[in-house]
């Protein structure tokens, strides 16, 4: 058994590695970057050694450093998690040429993999029903323009080395292909160094089943059931599910038969996914199955299958790895109730999905569920990397108890200033068709306006703004943060600004009946509800910062200050610029509510700030 282990990757993955590997009595070691010095899967580790700067190029995926920081630490193996390296043939047989044990497929059975057009023609010859399509080697525009005619459309062009919904083009009609060609060409020529294409028939009622395989190097394969990961935006996977809802007998024994003989072809050992697309226009069938690609890693999605097989899929890939035999038999496993993940991320969905970066001053998942996260109160969510927060994961009898648990999980995340999409996910879990399983791939983008909460505080988190704050008032301490639940009654009255919107606003006299929580502190009350934040500046109070209604100046999102046009105690005129914020690569200008003078200033050229930090606050004019 393997006594070291070094785990190429970061973040959740790599805690929920450190996790098992430290159940099963192995040392572990991290890698990291600038940007994750004190990240928690840095903390959590045995050691830990840096690989590099925070830019993924020259960190992650360098192979090189990797494999010398294993041998540097006496690590015998290596995990690569998912993402990075993972499905890196050269980096996995650099590993075994090391002399380390790779915790992972065969470098041959991950080549195999790794071009769409000759894994589907692997596939076709093991029997595994494919998608309609042309995988040609003639990659001229009159060939497959030709090919897409005849295929008939919608078709979808894919990129032969694509992954992670990039490189895909879906084309409704013969004008518009040459046009979506080149699109999807250059984008999996930056992305993959490889434009090569392969075109699909595009699948009306598409679902995304894929079914969990794992084998070992004694000859046994067996799969783990199936996973529906029909919830996805923009081909990213927001939610997942296991089993796959209206699967029947029939039709599961002949897609995870398929995928038996798709790991079998390539002589596959350790974790493995074959991911299908399933015609669902008449329902899940058995002859409306087709293979569309082999991950040869374990998914970002592993936890559903672990809950509903009872198996821990990292303790299986450690002790496959080690020699050793698949600890169970297919006729071992069997599947027990119903289990939903969602993918907390760091993004602002009422802002067009942008992420939303920054330190995690306020970080609350509560203690329900099982919780996959590499973040804790006060990390930072760095740009260089996935903007996934957490995994957030429940098992229950039936799906609808699971959709239950998961939905006010969703409804109770309390997270700030960063911005997450738990109250999409919520939404999305709470809409009628969701929970009647009328799912396909297209679910969230046909019903967008829908999910996506507004960001604007309506009356009734208004008043719960103005209670916390009344709260915190009559404490002796009152500048100090204070956490609040509404259990009290207030009975005073406060000035807010929310979003540019000032309100006075009176406590009310008895405790009132909201499902909201939030703290305060001297400058703003932020109010959690439904999965979101809402901040509100608070008037000055004297020596503290002023609210937004009285001149504060605020940062719209975390940033950096790359221009400061005025000094403390200058004199400004209305929509006059103060300074530039950058963020998310563009230039936003802070200009003067109205005429005043500059009385406090707290940043200077360079700033690094957080969203809603006070910048300035301009005094009004006397007259």
């Amino acid at each position: 058994m393997i006594s070291k282990l070094l785990i190429a990757n970061r973040g959740e993955i790599a805690c929920r590695i450190i996790r098992t590997a430290r159940e099963m009595g192995i040392a572990t070691v991290a890698v990291y970057s600038d940007a994750d010095a004190r990240a928690l899967h840095v903390r959590s580790a045995d050691e830990a050694v840096h690989i590099g700067p925070s830019a993924a190029a020259e960190s992650y995926l360098v192979g090189e450093k990797i494999i010398a920081a294993a041998k540097q630490t006496g690590a015998q193996a290596i995990h690569p998690g998912y993402g990075f390296l993972s499905e890196n043939a050269g980096f996995a047989q650099a590993v075994i040429d090391a002399g380390l044990t790779w915790v992972g497929p065969k470098p041959g059975s991950i080549e195999a993999m790794g071009l769409k057009d000759a894994a589907k023609k692997l596939m076709r010859e093991a029997g595994v029903p494919v998608t309609p399509g042309y995988e040609g080697e003639d990659q001229s525009v009159e060939r497959l323009q030709k090919e897409a005619d005849a295929i008939g459309y919608p078709v979808l062009i894919k990129a032969v080395a694509g992954g992670g919904g990039k490189g895909m083009r879906k084309v409704d009609a013969a004008q518009q292909f040459v046009e979506m060609l080149q699109s999807c060409r250059r984008e999996a020529k930056a992305s993959f160094s490889n434009d090569e294409v392969l075109l699909e028939k595009w699948i009306t009622s598409p679902r995304h089943i894929e079914v969990q395989v794992f084998g070992d190097s004694h000859g046994n394969v067996v799969h783990l059931f199936e996973r529906d990961c029909s919830l996805q935006r923009r081909h990213q996977k927001v939610i997942e599910e296991a089993p796959a809802p209206g699967m029947d007998d029939e039709t599961r024994a002949a897609i995870c038969g398929a995928a038996i003989r798709a790991a079998k072809a390539v002589d596959y050992e350790g974790a493995g996914t074959i991911e299908f697309i399933a015609d669902a226009s008449e329902g899940l069938r058995a002859d409306r199955i087709f293979f569309m690609e082999m991950n040869t890693r374990l998914q970002v999605e592993h936890p559903v299958t672990e809950e509903i097989t009872g198996v821990d899929l990292v303790e299986w890939q450690l002790r496959v790895a080690s020699g050793e035999p698949i600890p169970l038999q297919q006729a071992d496993l069997f599947i027990d109730g119903h289990s939903i993940e969602a993918r907390l991320y760091a993004e602002d969905p009422a802002g067009g999905f942008l992420p939303s970066t920054g330190a995690l001053d306020h970080f609350d998942l509560g203690v329900e569920g099982r919780i996959e996260t590499g973040v804790e109160e006060g990390d930072m969510i760095s740009p260089f990397y996935d903007p996934m927060v957490a995994k957030l994961v429940v098992w229950g009898e039936s799906r609808g108890d699971a959709i239950d648990q998961l939905a006010e999980i969703a409804e109770g995340v309390e997270i700030w200033p960063v911005k997450t999409n738990a109250a999409f996910i919520a939404n999305c879990l709470r809409d009628e068709d969701f929970e009647d399983a009328k799912l396909d791939t297209g679910f969230i983008e046909s019903k967008l306006d829908s999910l996506v909460s507004s960001d604007e505080a309506d009356d009734a988190i208004w008043q719960s703004a103005a209670d916390f704050v009344a709260l915190a008032d009559v404490e002796e301490h009152e500048d100090l943060p204070i956490g609040l639940r509404l259990n009290a009654p207030g009975v005073l009255a406060t000035t807010l600004t929310h979003k540019g919107e000032t309100r006075k606003v009176s406590a009310a006299r008895s405790g009132p009946d909201l499902a909201a929580t939030g703290f305060v502190d001297a400058a703003r009350a932020v109010v959690f509800s439904d999965g979101q934040s809402f901040t509100f500046e608070r008037q000055s109070r004297g020596s503290g910062a002023a609210a937004a209604g009285d001149g504060a100046i605020v940062a719209p999102m975390p940033g950096k200050v790359i221009a400061v046009d005025v000094a403390q105690s200058d004199t400004v005129t209305a929509g006059q610029r103060l300074m530039v914020l950058e963020a998310m690569k563009m230039e936003h200008a802070l200009t003067a509510p109205f005429d005043g003078t500059v009385t406090e200033l707290s940043v200077s050229e360079g700033s690094q700030v957080q969203v809603e930090a006070v910048l300035a606050v301009v005094k009004p004019s006397e007259e």
